[in-house]
């Protein structure tokens, strides 16, 4: 698939959206990606995880890791497209870690994979769990890049299927709070 072509499924799916949006991050933005939009159809998640697997095939990648919400359905399909086995990382006290009897191997060659990277800070994190683990981060695979290539993770080499430059702000210099602009609400809870 090309940049344009999974561009074209997240526009298809509304999973790209205009507004005025808190992001986890905390930092705010006039524009917000919403993965399940394209995640909820099964055929579009195997086949973006398919392209995301294919720029990894001669990595001898023995596990796939995600961080929890959206990293487990990638993991899963990208480890299903890898021939390996797929975990995921989840929040015990604040701190991301390995939780129902996942583990590494000494030396296992893992693929992390995220859904939306705009800082970069969810990945780090994970990249930390797998050394604490034992295993070796090979490299880091991306559905959407909306840092405008700020997010890095050297030495461990990144990917994404999708990049986009999307500005950020503190609430203190958003301009859309400046100008009374409302936060827009996302889905059904509001967020």
């Amino acid at each position: 698939m090309t940049e344009q072509e999974i561009k074209q499924l997240f526009i298809e799916t509304n999973a790209i959206m205009e507004g005025h949006f808190l992001l986890t991050s905390g930092l705010h933005s006039p524009l917000y990606v919403e993965k399940f939009n394209v995640l909820q159809h099964p055929d579009y998640t195997e086949k973006l995880c398919r392209e995301l697997a294919s720029r990894f095939k001669d990595d001898r990648i023995e596990t796939v890791v995600g961080p929890m919400t959206g990293g487990i359905l990638l993991a899963h399909e990208t480890g299903k497209a890898l021939g390996t086995r797929a975990i995921f990382t989840e929040r015990e006290n604040g701190r991301m870690t390995f939780r129902r009897g996942f583990s590494l191997f000494p030396g296992e060659r893992v693929l992390i994979v995220e859904d939306i990277v705009t800082t970069g800070g969810s990945v780090r994190e994970v990249i930390d769990v797998v050394r604490e683990a034992g295993g070796v981060p090979v490299a880091v695979g991306m559905l959407v890049d909306r840092s405008g290539g700020k997010a890095d993770f050297s030495p461990v080499p990144h990917q994404a299927l999708l990049h986009l430059a999307v500005e950020t702000f503190t609430a203190e210099d958003c301009p859309l709070c400046q100008k009374g602009v409302p936060m827009t609400k996302r889905g059904r809870t509001g967020k």
